[in-house]
């Protein structure tokens, strides 16, 4: 759900590609329906979504690493020490609840997945001041 609502939420700044990825991820799976439909109702989708592994390959190519949890971040910087100034909790950018990890609502019903949105939804106006300030990509960094 976090691609489909940041991909939504970058839509008007130009260059900007979102990808998802999970660190222990079921490869090549699709989103669930209540994901789908929570994405639906706010205009945003994951269209041809499938789940994979982050890889180095990704973290090259990244400007900006959102993680869903710091223990998300703790991996990440673990493996990949080399691009640890590129990983960012997405719960940094909220207002509302700086800090907090976005919790995975898989296997729970669709109010957990609304919930999930809100949350994502929250580090949106964080998160686009923080693009905004960001070089143009493509720049040397």
């Amino acid at each position: 759900m976090a691609q489909g609502l940041v991909a939504k939420a970058l839509a008007n700044h130009s260059g900007w590609e979102v990808r998802s990825a999970g660190v222990a991820a079921s490869v090549g799976s699709c989103e669930s329906r209540h994901a789908s439909d929570v994405l639906q109702q706010r205009d945003a989708s994951l269209q041809g979504f499938r789940s994979r592994q982050v890889s180095r390959t990704m973290m090259e190519q990244a400007n900006v690493v959102l993680c869903m949890t710091q223990g998300h971040r703790d991996v990440l910087v673990e493996d990949f020490p080399e691009f640890a100034d590129k990983c960012y909790l997405l719960g940094d950018f909220s207002t509302k609840r700086p800090g907090e990890n976005v919790p995975d609502p898989f296997g729970m019903g669709r109010q957990a997945y609304e919930q999930v949105a809100e949350t994502i939804e929250e580090a949106m106006p964080g998160l686009l001041g923080f693009v905004r300030a960001l070089p143009p990509l493509g720049d040397a960094q």
